[in-house]
């Protein structure tokens, strides 16, 4: 089987050929510009490479409700030119196979629930720490859906006693992803996270942020494993400061082992590294074809 995947982003669309064991044989990247353009270039990608089915993780927020007249679309996005953009209908434009179609994390936690970091398990929470904070989940072997799609990346998050950032989300302020994403970190410190890898106070602060956040998730979710990605956690020192944040905030109450004694293995890297975006599309595209071929 052939499947093609479409892993759309704020700043690139990563595209590419794999098979349903999650095999990414071939990838190329496409620069998010108006979709006009974007979208020209990969539809020639994908023209002659006569896939069986294609998924697409795309960023958001999305419309996943399939009864909706606007499935498929990238709704209230700031991302300019993209708003209410009918990403779905435009494939179907162009290929007449199955689309499966998602939030760009969803796709990457499941790919990560079928290949990668958390392999076996049922539950697993994806974190992607970025320009932007994205987080998806899979619950009882499903993605998590509900009224509209997990938007955790917006959560409310106390403010550390020493911090006078506002925040630099547009909508809120100093929720999370205007405390830690790479963006924040930015706008806080006035240059980026790379320039400030050997300042331990700039990731002692993130880490706070960010375990608070998967301290709430611990405890409305209850995942068997965390997954946190993205280019801030290319900073491999700051894994150790989440998970010594997140024992400390917890302070007791999960009595488990996870948390009590291989919290390590709890909180990892993805195992897919940035592949996991794109194995993930390739799990979308398995999903479509199957519920196709049983309709």
């Amino acid at each position: 089987m052939i499947l093609g995947a479409i892993e759309a982003g704020g700043t690139k669309f990563v595209c590419g050929i794999g098979n349903e064991d999650g095999e990414v044989l071939e990838r190329i990247s496409i620069p998010t510009t108006t979709p006009e353009e974007t979208m020209r270039l990969v539809v020639d990608y994908f023209k002659e490479k006569k896939v069986d089915a294609l998924g697409v993780g795309s960023f958001g927020p999305v419309d996943l409700d399939v009864s909706s007249p606007t499935y498929g679309y990238i709704t209230s996005t700031p991302k300019k030119h993209w708003n209410q953009y009918d990403l779905v209908g435009e494939l179907k434009n162009h290929f007449h196979v199955p689309i499966g179609f998602d939030t760009d994390v969803n796709a990457a936690a499941l790919g990560e629930s079928l290949w990668g970091a958390a392999k076996s398990l049922d539950s697993c929470l994806y974190m992607t720490v970025g320009t932007g904070i994205g987080v998806g989940a899979v619950s009882e072997g499903k993605l998590v859906h509900g009224m509209l799609h997990p938007e955790m990346g917006h959560i409310l998050v106390r403010r550390h006693g020493d911090d006078h950032f506002a925040g630099s989300c547009p909508f809120h302020g100093d929720c999370l992803e205007g405390m830690a994403s790479g963006s924040a970190i930015e706008a806080r410190w006035g240059k980026k996270g790379i320039e400030l890898a050997s300042d331990s106070s700039v990731w002692e602060l993130e880490a706070y942020y960010l375990a608070q956040a998967l301290v709430n998730y611990i405890l409305v979710l209850s995942p068997k494993r965390i997954v946190i990605g993205g280019g801030v956690m290319k900073q491999e020192h700051v894994y150790p400061l989440v998970r010594k944040w997140v024992i400390q905030l917890l302070n007791g109450y999960i009595q488990h082992k996870n948390v009590e004694g291989h919290i390590d293995t709890y909180i990892v890297p993805p195992a897919l590294g940035d592949n996991a975006g794109l194995c993930g599309a390739l799990a979308l595209a398995r999903q479509a074809y199957a519920i196709k071929k049983t309709s």
